[in-house]
Parts: structure tokens; sequence; C-alpha cells
């Protein structure tokens, strides 16, 4: 068994982490200062065909493999960028690709491909149904030649820097379903198309992250913008959620990494009563503990992208190692607020910004607390707890 990365692979990383030297932490010191969007930067990223890694050649992308994707933006998150600014762009076509319509593939792949068309806005949360998606009360009513949508979303990254909107709604109400599960159908909405039916409403958060909650009012739609059969929406968002969760860790990862190098540095450099503060085990324990977790939760990352790659069941896995990541680089964090002291809130060392980036990561793309209550029924079987 091989646990090294390929050359290729170690090729495509370097290439990440050159575009990323080019944004460096006063860029996004910048950018967090006036809570913008790094346009830059996702230009770039685009530019260089790493947005559109999952897409196959035949519609324009790179036809990289699930790992590819989590590395691409693990090595942006290790250089101290932020890859949640885009890393939808990345997998929420997924949907497209593997249940749309030939005509849905050839009109959109190749775009969302070269950057010409922008899906990054993901609509499931709602007000009242977080992560219970099949609570969900946003209603597709049939009508003639399409659906006429009403509801409420919340959450709704990048909105403005969409062009396209992926919506889950219910087509069939949730006590009238044969299964909970049934019912839920999915569509591509154009944003610009829409107009009014369509607001969006910005929600300020305590890191630099563009979301906000987004009011459907009598939005008209029609037949060919929905992906796939009416009523198995919930099966085809489980597709990207697998794929949210594998690519998020690459994310998570990278901070992590982040958060041990400069530790570990300002560890060995920073000298107090005439010794390195790293000398002190309550300093290096932390540090080391947090590397080796996050070094186990890597392996497990890599076994989750390959199981999808191999088109097998990886909900589980997706699942655990978010958990796993996402516990071990807040562990990282928390190491690094400690070491810094005083000045792991001065923004000049960057420290704070990257500890509120990663703090999200234990509750999105879900919430670790439900990773272990699904672990806990339906992996060991154990009584439902929620």
């Amino acid at each position: 068994m091989d646990f090294d990365y390929t050359a290729t692979q170690n090729e495509m990383r370097a290439a990440v982490r050159a575009l990323c030297a080019q944004f460096g932490d006063e860029y996004w010191r910048k950018l967090d200062e006036q809570n913008a969007y790094p346009e830059q930067f996702v230009q770039a990223m685009t530019k260089a065909g790493w947005l559109g890694a999952l897409i196959p050649e035949e519609y324009g992308g790179s036809g990289l493999s699930m790992l590819d994707a989590s590395l691409i933006l693990q090595e942006v998150n290790h250089t101290g960028a932020n890859g949640i600014a885009c890393h939808a762009q990345m997998y929420t076509m997924g949907s497209v690709l593997r249940h749309g319509s030939d005509e849905q593939k050839q009109k959109y792949l190749p775009k969302i491909a070269n950057g010409s068309l922008r899906l990054q806005a993901f609509g499931v949360t709602e007000p009242d149904a977080g992560s219970n998606t099949l609570r969900i009360k946003t209603f597709a009513k049939k009508v003639n030649g399409g659906y006429v949508i009403n509801g409420q979303k919340m959450w709704t990254s990048r909105y403005f820097q969409s062009d396209l909107y992926l919506l889950i709604t219910r087509t069939t109400p949730y006590e009238e379903a044969a299964k909970k599960t049934d019912g839920l159908t999915l569509f591509l909405v154009d944003i610009k198309k829409a107009g009014s039916s369509l607001k969006a409403t910005p929600i300020r958060t305590m890191i630099n992250h563009q979301t906000n909650q987004v009011f459907i009012d009598n939005l008209e739609v029609s037949d060919d913008d929905r992906i796939g059969e009416e009523g198995k929406g919930f099966y085809y968002l489980l597709d990207s959620l697998n794929a949210e969760r594998i690519i998020a860790t690459g994310e998570i990862l990278g901070n992590g990494k982040w958060f041990i190098e400069r530790a570990s540095r300002y560890a060995s450099d920073r000298v107090v009563f005439d010794r390195p503060i790293g000398a002190n085990q309550g300093v290096q324990f932390p540090i080391a503990r947090a590397h080796m977790n996050l070094e186990a939760a890597e392996l497990m990352r890599n076994k989750a992208a390959f199981l999808f790659d191999q088109g097998k069941p990886c909900g589980t896995e997706g699942n655990m190692v978010k958990y796993l990541a996402s516990e071990a680089a807040w562990e990282a964090a928390e190491a690094a607020m400690t070491t810094y002291g005083g000045f792991g809130v001065a923004c000049e060392y960057d420290i704070e910004r990257k500890w509120k980036e990663t703090r999200l990561f234990r509750t999105a793309p879900i919430a670790n607390n439900l990773v272990l209550a699904q672990i806990a029924q339906h992996t060991l079987g154990m009584p439902r707890s929620y």
C-alpha cells in the first residue's frame, strides 16, 4: 500500500502554492478588514483551471480526481489563503454532471469550467430546517411547463458572486411523502433571469465570508431547469454533500498545517526567561498532539476520496473525516493562539483571522455533534438520539 502522493500530485500542489504566493498575508488581511470578496484570487484560480478540476475534459475541465480537488484546496489554505471563497465552484456542478440531462451538461459545464458562469450558490438550509433537510418548506408547485417556487433559504453563501443557484425544494409535502426522503426536487436557477423573484439579504458574520438569507417569491422555472426526476432531489443532493465534505476537509487540513508551522516557528524563536518558549512541554505538547491528529485525519481523507473516486459509498467516511479534521485543526488553532499569547489577537500576525475561519468548520458543512449522532446510530447500531 502506497501512502505517498504521486509526482503529478506533488507538481500540482507546487503550482497551487506558486499561485497563492501572489496573494500573501497582507492581501487577505486587507480583505478581512474591508469584509471584501477575493475577486482577484478567484479569477486567478479560475484562469489556472483549478476550479474546474472535477469537470471532465470533454466539457472543458481537467478531469481530476476527488483527492486531487481536495489537495488543491489543502494547498490553498496551507498558504494562509481562504479557499472557502470559491470552493463551491468545484463541487456544486456535481449534481449537473451526474444527474443532469445531456442538454444541461452541454449548456452549463463548459462555461462553469472556464469561469464564464459561476455556480457557487447552494440553497439548502432554511430558518426552521438546519441539518434536517427533509423538513424544508420551500415548495415548488407544478404548473404547465414548469414550476412556481416560494420559500426562504438561509446561509446561502457567495450568492452575489454567482450566476446560477442550485436550489432544493419540496414538490410533495413532508406529511404526504411515501418515504420521507422522497418528494424533494433539485433545480438550477438562472439568478439574473429570476430577477425580483429572488431577493438576497447579506448576513454579517464574524469572519470575512459572504453569506445570505434568500427570499423566494413566485419564482417561475421551467421543466428544463429541473435536474433529474421530480421527487428524487434528496438523493442527488447527497452526491454534492459527500463531495463538499471531502473537499472542505482539504481546506481544514490546510488550515491546521498552517497553524502548526506558524506555532512551531514562533515557539522556537520567541525567548522568554532566557529560553525559547518551545522548550516548555506546556507549549510544545499541544502543538505536537495537534500535528499527529492532523496527520491521521489526512489519511482518513485520502480513504474517503478514494471511495468517492471508485464510485463506492462514502457518506460515513466523508462525515468522519470532516469531524476528525475539524477537531484537529481547531486543536492546532487553539495551540497557536496560546503559543502566540497576546500577539495571537493582533491582526498583523494573522492568527486571529485563521482562528475564526477554522472555528466555522466545527459547525459547517455539518455540525460535529450530528456526525457523532449519525455514526452512533448508523455505524454502531445504537438507538437514535435525535
